[in-house]
């Protein structure tokens, strides 16, 4: 069952709120948004738990392709892979749930295409990111309110990703590919304080959860 349909039974809220969750391989953001989502839960707060590639039918089908280490693309194709599971993803689960009053808390969402294919896969050259950016502007009709990144060195979040008993077609990339992608965040987030939250991912996962739920608070002031 995608993640998408794991949805609360808590009366709705006022208004929908828009979360996603961001950052590099092993950083903790499963943990991190269970916390966030049982917190919610007991605030009487009706939310969507989803994520990227993937939250609809049709964008699971995408994500189990770009995901499958024997998938052979070029990074263009990739690419446009990705916005066609998000745009399927955004019509068909995102906004229906905001519509209705739900909050929608994403594991991941447009900023982890600039980072892993904008800054990742491009070399830091600027190409592939006007790209992004263009694809944005063109099908992507909202952004986060709020973004949490989880900020954790390369090399601890490696480290736990290691641990794992299989690795997906991204998670098998060198460690100097996730340091563009860290550094790719680093840049998103000097660019949208706005939005962007920085989260220390070090600590334990209670230590981690606390910090998420006090930007959450902070953000939304949740009585």
């Amino acid at each position: 069952m995608p993640v998408s349909a794991m949805i609360s039974t808590q009366a709705a809220s006022a208004q929908g709120r828009f979360i996603s969750f961001e950052g590099t391989e092993g950083v903790g953001k499963t943990t991190a948004i269970e916390q966030l989502c049982t917190r919610l839960q007991a605030a009487g707060i009706d939310y969507l738990r989803t994520r990227e590639p993937g939250g609809s039918p049709f964008a699971e089908r995408l994500r189990a392709i770009l995901l499958d280490p024997a998938t052979d693309i070029n990074d263009d194709t990739e690419l446009l892979l990705l916005f066609a599971a998000r745009c399927d993803h955004v019509q068909y689960v995102i906004m229906p749930a905001l519509a209705r009053g739900t909050w929608v808390i994403c594991d991941r969402f447009v900023d982890s295409t600039m980072a892993y294919q904008g800054y990742g896969r491009a070399y830091g050259e600027p190409l592939m990111r006007a790209k992004i950016a263009q694809l944005s502007e063109q099908f992507v009709p909202l952004l986060p309110e709020l973004t949490l990144w989880l900020d954790l060195p390369v090399h601890e979040g490696m480290a736990r990703a290691g641990k794992r008993s299989t690795a997906d077609r991204f998670e098998q990339q060198a460690t100097e590919f996730f340091t563009r992608v860290y550094k790719g965040f680093e840049a998103l987030a000097a660019a949208y304080p706005e939005r962007i939250c920085r989260i220390d991912a070090s600590g334990t996962s209670d230590e981690v959860g606390a910090r998420v739920w006090q930007a959450v608070e902070d953000r939304f002031s949740i009585t």
